[in-house]
């Protein structure tokens, strides 16, 4: 993937050494707190992963050895008769990536190996360095921000703290839950938890609003700096707190909110959450635009997050504009990250966060690095070629995992290594002056760790 000698001098001496600052993802604290020991490569490596269900349900593969009652092997079984047909799929590069960068195993994974590879990694599995903690470690990782839904009491983040590891693990809030009223029941069960958390009465909407507040406050008191909602689109309805005092009521009271309604309260809700992020001088992030939980079916059986969900079409750079400006007139709009999901919006969102730089902070508004559907070759060059046209590359603090996996982390290096191939090119082709290169060189390494290091304070 580094296709000119300046490519690979970028990578090799300036971006390949850096620490991984993984400021989004939804590693389980609990494992990192109890320093997890797994039971087989299965586990680590299969357990939990749609990108990877994905591929062996297009292979033809039965959910019995995905999600099913299958034992470990006949399941990592079933994915090294995958591997050989994922080529240009970048399953197939991180697959590798990860068997080499954890394990040391030079051997590409297909039937014939995998019983091979199966047993050398369950073997290593049984050491103290391929713990939870001990594949941080092993990555060089510095910072760690999980997802963290406001009920949740952040006592494994507390243990962390209170343990010797070395390792930086944060909070982050990610309260989406208290803006879905879709489902009446499933809406006050949450509301019944977010009241026993936080020791409100919550009778009416001020009374959500004095419970989200405290969990908010509670937050940074752990040390949390990020705040994350995961959205299908922008929402910047008009709304009044009367009308939020309607909605709440109605729906606590069993009754399904309209359209126009859950639209109005999910308005209400995101400007208030980004107006606390405001006050505590958070970053607030955005991940729009899946389209979730299409196979009825397998939602039924699984539940969501089990690989059946895809790009979403909004339209959304209206609302997306309005919300800002609210914000921004009101003097509350915080530190930002966006994250498209459809690269159809690339140069909308690249051009819109443009439109609330302040000369505050440098890079300010940021557009997150390819996410989800895009974290792969053609996604992230697209991400970085369309934010150097329409804003400033070297202001970008970089990529992250969004994982649930301890092997994720080599996600780094193949952004790294797309990133200086792309840099390096334009060297090699004289659109970059080789006479700039300790500039060129700073660029890299700020946009792989300093950037992050210094736009979140950690």
């Amino acid at each position: 993937m580094l296709q000119s000698k300046t490519a690979q001098m970028l990578y090799h001496e300036h971006a390949k050494q850096l620490p991984i600052i993984d400021y989004h993802c939804h590693l389980n604290p609990k494992e990192i707190a109890e320093d997890h020991r797994f039971r087989s490569i299965t586990e680590l490596w299969l357990g939990g992963d749609h990108y990877k269900w994905r591929a062996l349900r297009a292979n033809g593969v039965d959910e019995y050895f995905i999600t099913g009652g299958a034992s470990d092997w006949e399941k990592f079984q079933k994915w090294a008769e995958t591997i050989p047909f994922t080529f240009r799929n970048p399953l197939y590069h991180w697959t590798h990536l990860e068997l080499r960068t954890a394990f040391g195993i030079q051997k590409l994974l297909n039937p014939d190996t995998a019983k091979e590879i199966y047993d050398e990694c369950n073997e290593k599995l049984q050491q103290p360095e391929f713990s939870a903690r001990g594949l941080m470690k092993h990555y060089h990782v510095e910072t760690v921000c999980t997802t963290d839904d406001p009920v949740d009491s952040l006592k494994y983040h507390e243990k962390i703290k209170e343990s010797d590891f070395e390792i930086k693990v944060l909070p982050t809030w990610r309260p989406d839950k208290a803006m879905v009223i879709d489902n009446p029941q499933t809406y006050r069960t949450y509301i019944e938890q977010l009241s026993e958390v936080s020791g409100v009465d919550i009778y009416n909407y001020s009374d959500l609003l004095e419970a989200l507040y405290l969990r908010h406050l509670y937050f940074a008191q752990h040390g949390c700096k990020l705040s994350d909602h995961g959205i299908d689109c922008f929402y910047a309805e008009p709304v009044t707190e009367d009308e939020m005092q309607t909605i709440f009521v109605k729906v606590m009271s069993g009754d399904e909110a309209t359209e126009a309604e859950k639209l109005k309260f999910k308005s209400g809700l995101l400007t208030y959450f980004a107006e606390l992020d405001a006050d505590t001088q958070w970053v607030q992030q955005f991940h729009y635009g899946p389209q979730r939980n299409n196979n009825t079916k397998m939602f039924e059986l699984l539940g969501p997050d089990a690989g059946f969900d895809s790009m979403g079409e909004f339209t959304t750079a209206k609302s997306m504009a309005q919300f800002f400006d609210h914000l921004n007139s009101e003097g509350c709009l915080t530190k930002t990250i966006v994250y498209n999901l459809n690269p159809n919006a690339n140069e909308m969102v690249a051009t819109m966060i443009g439109n609330f730089q302040d000369g505050s902070v440098p890079g300010k508004m940021q557009w997150g690095s390819g996410w989800w559907f895009l974290d792969q070759k053609d996604g992230i060059e697209k991400q970085l070629n369309t934010l150097s046209l329409q804003g400033l590359l070297s202001r970008f603090v970089g990529m992250l995992t969004d994982s649930r996996s301890f092997l994720s982390y080599p996600r780094h290096e193949y952004f790294r290594r797309i990133l200086c191939n792309l840099v390096g090119q334009d060297v090699e082709n004289g659109e970059l002056p080789a006479e700039e290169m300790p500039r060129i060189a700073q660029m890299i390494e700020d946009i792989c760790y300093y950037n992050a290091k210094r736009y979140f304070n950690f």
